[in-house]
């Protein structure tokens, strides 16, 4: 067998880097953090720094797919402002810590005023609202509020600028959206509060230590039953703390807030605030947090293109480095997989790692623009395989989820490994990853014993045995590279070789008489059978889809198609064929060009096999084509979820084909 092919291999060599320029201009002005807010993209609108640990942007709607992010489009009523949140992910979670303005009493709840379903909750327009990177403004229309919001890594601020004299109230929900285990608040003094916030969601145990400063003291605060809080009061042990807090304004006056988190302790959220956001000035603020995204979106320079075209570029640019997320305090402690509290060094823990996505495209990308923060992504990696017994699948918030499948942080390590990036324990990372392959979970022990997953084995049969593969293939890839290093290590030697048979279990579900990828029961092909039904038998896809996933031995699945004449048949139906999609309902699987479906992330490495079998051209035309139908400057420019940025880094790294040119 030759050496397996990396995933990446195909996208990597069409994208060239040019020295960054002496001067960097504004090319903020190139992104639109509303793309993606609409459709599906589930994006959010607000104020982050790159890979930043708060998202601080607004919460329009409580809960469902659409509203993962906490934000969508087409809402017209705004919550409040909450201080994290995931972009582009299919599961809700985050959104927390959130401060809402509003003048006259406080209103907690819709009972108590005519404010929609929330009492503290405002319309708003999008003809009044505006976002740049690093910055949020919206006017809530109900008491004519201008709220302002901008960030640092572990910080976000906020600018209430009010419109008239008279009682205006910030209220501080901890209860909102995702079930509260446990919170706490303490009023420290006239213009300070703190606390923390344990909630269960996706991360079924996540943890927020908040500290907020106001910049004038409040005459007062009370919660949802009228009772007056005051300097010192404490609040332990709730399921439900929400309070208002009150200040005297007069027409045109500011009340700023700035609120530190932490997921270790008050310590660290008070020590991120203060080292962060030492002063009172929004606009610096705002301006170092824009600095800061010029300075990452220069590291590349476009010509060519339409503007519509170079603002796709540089807001999906954008979206790649908005997570993973940094998960670490200032003095370099953070909360590990085992729910306690490590030190690394400072700025080199994360978090966020949407594996099964991010490992097509997304990782891949950082391998050439951010080296230093892959080798922070993968040491991350290797202290959670030290902390939960094996590397991260779906890591959300110091918590594994266990969505989607296969061991995909291996791909993102092995990619690394072939272009040389070191900084990282290879010979850990390889323990590691044979660990995490030789569990006997998620079919795996039938995989191994049987060489494919059957149907009475585990749901998900087909993706999770071509997958696994595929993951097989790169330990090989990484265990090749240690032997190069120590040609005499024989125990290396045969963890190379058992790696390259497992590769080639994929082919055992490979269907000669119809050309498929079909699932198996008791050691027969599963009847009756259609390529285009998405069933249990497959992850987010179907057989059309599967059948050209095994990305690292394309030569091979050449050759089971019969040729590479047969083969570029094959996938020629793939984009044409007018079979339609049948069986589940699956909300992902959108983007369609034949059964090719770009909205999900199977699909894409497809367009690229063309390359494998003599016919480039075919690739760059369907490249150019899915670019120009799926991807617009707009709301529902998305045509699938983002996906923590795996939906734009495949646009960033394709933007060289066609009229933009890298």
């Amino acid at each position: 067998m030759k050496k397996p092919l990396l995933f990446v291999a195909a996208f990597v060599m069409l994208l060239t880097t040019q020295a960054r320029p002496e001067r960097i201009r504004d090319l903020s002005n190139l992104v639109n953090p509303f793309i993606g807010t609409g459709g599906h993209g589930h994006t959010f609108p607000g104020a982050t720094v790159p890979f930043g640990m708060v998202q601080l942007s607004p919460d329009t709607r409580i809960d469902n797919w659409d509203g993962s992010s906490g934000y969508h489009y087409s809402d017209s009523i705004i919550y409040g402002f909450s201080h994290t949140h995931l972009s582009g992910t299919g599961i809700p979670d985050y959104c927390d810590v959130l401060f809402m303005p509003m003048m006259g009493r406080p209103l907690f709840t819709a009972s108590e005023g005519d404010r929609h379903t929330n009492g503290y909750a405002s319309k708003f327009s999008h003809s009044k609202e505006t976002a740049s990177p690093g910055y949020y403004k919206v006017l809530l229309e109900d008491d004519e509020i201008l709220a302002e919001m901008t960030a640092t890594a572990r910080a976000g601020m906020h600018r209430y600028t009010f419109p008239k004299d008279g009682e205006a109230n910030i209220l501080l929900d901890l209860k909102w959206r995702d079930e509260v285990i446990d919170s706490s608040l303490k009023v420290v003094g006239p213009n300070r509060v703190e606390g923390h916030r344990r909630s269960r969601s996706w991360a079924r145990d996540q943890v927020v230590y908040f500290v907020a400063e106001f910049s004038k003291p409040f005459k007062g605060a009370e919660g949802p039953d009228g009772r007056a809080i005051k300097v010192g009061t404490v609040i332990e042990n709730s399921k439900d703390i929400r309070n208002a807090f009150a200040f005297d304004v007069r027409r045109g006056e500011q009340v700023l807030l700035k609120v530190g988190i932490s997921a270790v302790d008050l310590e660290g959220a008070r020590r991120n605030l203060s080292s962060e956001i030492s002063d009172w000035d929004f606009d610096r603020v705002r301006e170092a947090a824009r600095s800061r995204w010029n300075d990452e979106l220069s590291q590349f320079e476009i010509s060519g293109g339409t503007e519509e075209e170079r603002v796709n570029f540089y807001t999906a640019l954008y979206h790649t480095k908005i997570q993973p997320n940094l998960f670490q305090d200032q003095d370099g402690r953070y909360r590990g997989l085992d729910g306690k509290v490590h030190s690394a060094s400072p700025n080199s823990n994360y978090t966020v790692f949407s594996l099964w996505d991010t490992f097509r495209s997304a990782h891949p990308l950082y391998t050439i623009t951010d080296r230093k923060r892959t080798v922070e992504f993968i040491n991350t990696f290797l202290r959670m395989y030290e902390q939960g017994g094996r590397l991260p699948v779906w890591e959300l918030a110091g918590n594994e989820t266990d969505t989607m499948i296969g061991y995909h942080a291996v791909p993102v390590i092995a990619d690394a490994m072939a272009k040389g990036i070191e900084g990282f324990d290879y010979r850990k990372a390889l323990e590691a990853a044979v660990h995490s392959a030789e569990l006997d979970h998620l079919g795996l022990e039938a995989y191994k014993g049987r060489g494919y997953i059957s149907m009475e084995d585990e749901q998900e049969s087909v993706s999770k045995t071509l997958e696994y593969a595929y993951d097989d293939a790169c330990i090989a890839v990484m265990a090749g590279i240690v032997l190069r290093k120590d040609p005499s290590d024989e125990r290396v030697r045969k963890i190379r070789d058992k790696y390259i048979w497992r590769s080639r279990y994929y082919r055992n579900l490979f269907d000669k008489n119809t050309g498929f990828m079909r699932p198996k029961q008791n050691g027969n092909w599963v009847s009756p059978f259609t390529p285009g039904e998405v069933t249990f038998h497959f992850t987010e896809g179907n057989s059309w889809v599967y059948s050209f996933f095994a990305p690292h031995d394309i030569s091979g699945l050449i050759r089971l198609h019969g040729g590479k004449e047969a083969f570029s048949r094959k996938l020629e139906e793939l984009f044409t064929t007018e079979e339609k999609l049948s069986g589940r309902e699956q909300p992902d699987i959108t983007g369609l060009i034949g059964q090719y479906a770009h909205g999900n992330e199977p699909s894409h490495h497809i367009a690229y096999l063309f390359n494998y079998s003599d016919m480039p051209w075919k690739t760059q035309a369907l490249v150019r084509r899915i670019m120009d139908d799926f991807y617009h400057p707009r709301p529902d420019g998305l045509i699938g979820n983002e996906d923590c940025g795996q939906m734009s880094a495949w646009y960033v790294l394709s933007a060289q084909i066609g009229r933009a040119h890298v």
